[in-house]
């Protein structure tokens, strides 16, 4: 068994964390989330997706259109998941005793959903625990949210009722980072990735900027485009705190006192974001908030000029003609949608107590308005007048549409500067001189050690920690097995495919033996040691591998595996 002399110098648990990567180890562990982005890099099969041929003459592209290509790469060959039961159970108190010492209840409380975070009014108005399938479960039974690998994430079409790869948000997230710097080839610097309590996105400083939100990315357009779609993308910087901002050079925690980001970075983030999440009002803003504010747009018609002649029509009846129309209220196709509305839809007269919407074409085709002027705002209100029960609400709603305060980690207090070398690798570099590279930072740099950790590489890691998170945190496979006897829970474990999803001298968990159902002989006799451990406390089990053979001893009886991963070890386990 290769022991490494790095990690005893940190918790335990950080290491063994950085195994399973649940959603609240990652908050207590901060340097998790870039050690994934960092495993993602070194894995080969981001690497072949350059070889792809739907990347044929990226290097070509602009920044721009090489993450729009990426984007659309990930929405054909990934789907979103946040099915509770993918892996598993814990409960509150089990999860307190890992921590105690390093985080109190408390402070998980303030970022984490599973142990009470609700967020903002918004996540009160939609009960969080309902909406995140919580309400399933007791007070003190919460489900793992585990981030996946790349690998884990193709791995999802093994599984019953998958076709192709899937994730939750952190997975995706931080699948985008390493792909948009392998692939894309956009510097480490331009890259940040944020978490909130209940997201995790990465903003790429390209252009005004670029948002990923799980599979898709939104650019400044889109966020104030008024769909449903950038409705939903815009909840978690709207309604949350931001519990992380994790870039090459370090990262900043909500609750840490220390950051380790670089402070000139993280005020480019400041200052890139902070523009992105801002928009000048004009009439196609306009138009585009009434799109998402439905409630208010009983105030306002819309005026056609057809035949020469004037005619007016609700502007909630246009809105609803743009479901099944590739035309829309708020650009230069405006004119094309009108006149595919029915005829019977239209009034020869004004409407009654209604805004002309046209009536902003002009305003602010002579009108230049900043919202932050309170005068500008009075000559804007003069304008929203009309007899429905929301015409008050118009404008503060509008400001609110019009700009997104983010609350930064350092929101509340600022944050003691605690210099970290940055990880300073470039997309011009093959892969073998990025695996070397951070390698070579491995003693002093404990993001980049933790990174060997999430990759698996047991040739390169002390194999503590993975058996620790092996035989504690994997209960999906326990549950899988209830049903099977001794003698078969053991057949149908060695009568799995031969097949690792993860290349070379990498192994996986139990749980991701069990959920796709195959594993090399070594991952098949500890995910076997996983559950005959659960059933039988007591039992003295061993593991030895040594090359090909792998002999698995479960108190009186051994049980025998092939494996192809040329390791060798042996540990009581």
């Amino acid at each position: 068994m290769k022991t490494n002399n790095t990690y005893p110098t940190e918790p335990l648990e950080k290491y063994s964390s950085a195994i399973t990567l649940s959603d609240m180890e990652i908050f207590i562990f901060p340097e998790l989330m870039y050690s994934l982005v960092l495993a993602n890099i070194m894995s080969p099969r981001i690497w072949a997706w350059r070889e792809d041929p739907w990347f044929k003459g990226i290097e070509k592209m602009t920044p721009y259109r090489r993450v729009l290509r990426l984007k659309q790469f990930i929405m054909d060959h990934y789907e979103f998941n946040l099915d509770l039961d993918t892996w598993g159970l814990t409960t509150k108190d089990r999860e307190l005793e890992r921590f105690q010492g390093i985080v109190d209840e408390d402070t998980l409380r303030q970022s984490n959903a599973l142990f009470g975070y609700e967020g903002d009014k918004y996540y009160f108005d939609i009960d969080i625990r309902r909406h995140f399938g919580l309400d399933k479960y007791t007070s003190d039974i919460i489900p793992y949210w585990k981030t996946e690998t790349v690998e884990a994430m193709d791995a999802f079409q093994h599984r019953e009722g998958y076709t192709q790869g899937a994730g939750e948000c952190v997975s995706l997230s931080t699948l985008y980072a390493a792909a948009l710097f392998v692939v894309c080839r956009i510097p480490l610097d331009d890259i940040f990735l944020i978490a909130t309590p209940l997201h995790s996105q990465s903003f790429v400083d390209v252009r005004e900027g670029i948002l990923t939100n799980n599979r898709r990315v939104v650019t400044k357009n889109m966020w104030y485009n008024g769909t449903e779609l950038s409705y939903k993308a815009q909840r978690a910087l709207r309604n949350e705190q931001i519990t992380i901002v994790a870039h090459h050079t370090g990262y900043s925690h909500a609750v840490y006192p220390r950051a380790t980001i670089e402070p000139g970075a993280y005020a480019r983030l400041k200052e890139k974001l902070d523009a992105f999440l801002v928009t000048d009002v004009n009439a196609e803003i306009i138009a585009n908030f009434l799109r998402q504010e439905s409630k208010v747009q009983p105030c306002f018609q819309i005026v056609h000029e057809h035949h020469g002649k004037l005619r007016y029509i609700a502007a909630e009846r246009v809105y609803a003609y743009e479901h099944s129309s590739s035309f829309r209220v708020s650009d230069n196709t405006r004119e094309k949608l009108l006149c595919e509305i029915e005829d019977d839809e239209y009034f020869p007269d004004p409407i009654p107590h209604r805004i002309s919407l046209n009536l902003f074409d002009e305003f602010f085709r002579d009108t230049k308005i900043d919202l932050a002027n309170p005068e500008d705002q009075q000559r804007l209100q003069a304008h929203f007048k009309c007899n429905e029960p929301h015409a008050n609400e118009v404008l503060q709603r509008l400001l609110e549409f019009c700009r997104v305060n983010a609350r930064y980690p350092d929101q509340h207090q600022p944050k003691e500067y605690e210099q970290s070398e940055p990880i300073q690798i470039s997309p011009d570099m093959d892969r073998e001189t990025i695996i070397a590279h951070l390698d070579s930072l491995r003693p002093a740099h404990t993001v980049a050690d933790l990174a060997f950790y999430v990759y698996r590489d047991m040739t390169r890691t002390d194999w503590t920690p993975f058996l620790k998170a092996a035989m504690e945190r994997n209960p999906v496979c326990v549950e899988g097995a209830k049903k099977l006897d001794d003698q078969q829970l053991i057949e149908h474990v060695r009568a799995l495919p031969e097949e690792s999803i993860y290349d070379g001298p990498r192994l996986a968990q139990p749980d991701e033996v069990w959920n796709f159902g195959r594993g090399d002989g070594l991952e098949k006799a500890i995910c076997l040691a996983n559950i005959w451990k659960t059933r039988y406390p007591e039992a003295a089990i061993q593991l030895h591998v040594e090359g090909h053979p792998v002999r698995l001893t479960l108190g009186q009886q051994e049980v025998t595996f092939t494996s192809g991963k040329g390791l060798s070890a042996t540990s009581a386990l």
